[in-house]
């Protein structure tokens, strides 16, 4: 199925919404799907998988995700225990800070998970607590909705950033056994990396399977059991989702991000932003 385009129903001044000590089921869980806000999550109890960018993680107590906007992802329970967790979703303008001549930035957590490829963070104990607490001064806060009460989520969001971005995030997740789901097969890790890194390749199932030296009718049963998408609708999300970071963050034109992406033509790269997006990429572009 195509990924799904998660909707968020806000005040336009304020860019947040949360889901609180929630117990995901596979019946009521999303989709494969993408935002462009950034996404907290922390992981009280119960295990499970998370499917994000490219890689599979296993979920356990005390787990926290971090997943950046423009970010493919898919959150898989345990039906004999599933997982119970909080889920934080902001914009980057409700956290927004002046630098006060500090290299800091409350956004830093994600784009170290970003460039590491790491969405995974396993804080010490003391850490946790501190966390969970705060969590629940938000869920206090917007349950009584107080004077003030918006201006106290934020502060209290960007205690949790900065708390985050005092740790060590390329060294916090030490246990690398634990880094990749047990459910993902080597040669799949290797292609969805592969793939990952090179849009512009032919991504075909047939030249996936080739890389990764199984059947094509083999690589299509797994991959669909493992990521609940099809090849061709998951390459396509991938690269929607480069191109937008392509059109965010250089000067290239439209056609030039097309071509990079791997799009055969510009009416097809047209066809399949509007469909994942909502929009054009030039109504994309005067919108960022």
């Amino acid at each position: 199925m195509n990924p799904y385009r998660k909707r968020f129903q806000f005040d336009g001044e304020f860019p947040f919404e949360y889901v609180y000590h929630d117990v995901k089921s596979a019946q009521n869980e999303l989709p494969d799907h993408v935002h462009d806000w950034y996404e907290f999550v922390y992981v009280y109890s119960g295990r499970g998988t998370f499917f994000i960018d490219h890689i599979f993680y296993d979920a356990e107590p005390g787990d926290i995700f971090l997943i950046p906007g423009n970010t493919l992802h898919r959150s898989f329970p345990v039906e004999d225990d599933p997982k119970r967790s909080t889920a934080l979703f902001f914009s980057a303008t409700l956290i927004h800070a002046a630098s006060l001549g500090d290299a800091f930035t409350y956004l830093q957590p994600f784009e170290a998970a970003k460039r590491n490829q790491s969405y995974r963070l396993s804080l010490p104990a003391d850490a946790q607590e501190r966390i969970i607490a705060i969590l629940d001064q938000i869920h206090e806060e917007h349950s009584e909705a107080k004077v003030g009460y918006r201006q106290a989520i934020r502060l209290h969001i960007q205690h949790i950033l900065l708390l985050l971005g005092r740790f060590d995030l390329q060294t916090i997740d030490s246990q690398q056994a634990r880094h990749n789901s047990s459910m993902m097969p080597e040669w799949m890790t290797d292609v969805l990396s592969y793939a990952d890194a090179h849009p512009e390749a032919d991504l075909s199932l047939s030249a996936l399977a080739r890389h990764a030296a199984v059947t094509p009718s083999h690589f299509s049963r797994v991959f669909k059991r493992l990521t609940g998408m099809n090849v061709t609708d998951y390459v396509t999300a991938k690269r929607v989702m480069r191109a937008k970071e392509l059109i965010q963050q250089s000067h290239m034109s439209i056609s030039e991000i097309a071509e990079q992406c791997g799009f055969g033509s510009i009416t097809h790269f047209h066809r399949k932003f509007k469909a994942l997006t909502g929009m054009t990429p030039a109504q994309y572009k005067r919108h960022e």
